[in-house]
């Protein structure tokens, strides 16, 4: 007898992953696309392997773990989550290049609504494409968009093997610091 996980199945196509969002966040965690369990359960980072809510907790930006069941539980931290592209996939080099750019244009009207203190992009090369920046790097950006500050951190998927949850803990408490002393 196979077991099926949710992992296993077709996210349906039209499932959109609703945003955990509010007005005037301190900090708006923006990750590449969902993916195919996070489509299933319509929890951000549902993966077992991704390593965005343990790293969470390990910067200090949560007090404890919590579950991407838990996730509504961000907005009393100030924390909120929306994606770059709504489309699910199963791996993010499945979107294209027009998808990154109109998530981008998108993802800054979104921003200028909801006014975060900081867009913090999970994922550097998503940064990248989406914004027309080939040359940024991890950490704060000069730009602004939708007038936020803009932090690219570390993409926590288990396939980004050039960060441990230690080393990408220090990337984001390192944005936890500065967007504790952003007016």
């Amino acid at each position: 007898m196979t077991r099926h996980t949710h992992a296993d199945r077709p996210a349906p196509p039209d499932r959109l992953v609703p945003d955990v969002v509010a007005s005037g966040l301190r900090v708006l965690f923006c990750g590449i696309n969902p993916g195919l369990m996070t489509a299933v359960t319509g929890h951000h980072f549902a993966r077992p392997g991704n390593r965005f809510w343990p790293v969470l907790h390990l910067s200090g930006f949560t007090p404890r773990q919590l579950k991407p069941s838990e996730q509504e539980e961000l907005l009393s931290y100030g924390l909120g989550i929306t994606n770059v592209v709504a489309r699910a996939t199963a791996r993010a080099d499945e979107l294209s290049a027009e998808e990154y750019r109109e998530g981008g244009r998108l993802l800054e009207e979104k921003v200028a609504r909801l006014t975060p203190r900081w867009l913090a992009v999970v994922g550097v090369t998503a940064y990248r494409s989406a914004f027309g920046e080939p040359k940024a790097r991890i950490g704060p950006q000069e730009r602004t968009i939708g007038g936020a500050r803009v932090w690219a951190l570390p993409n926590p998927s288990g396939l980004n093997a050039h960060w441990t949850a230690a080393t990408m803990a220090e990337e984001y408490a390192r944005l936890r610091e500065a967007a504790a002393t952003t007016p």
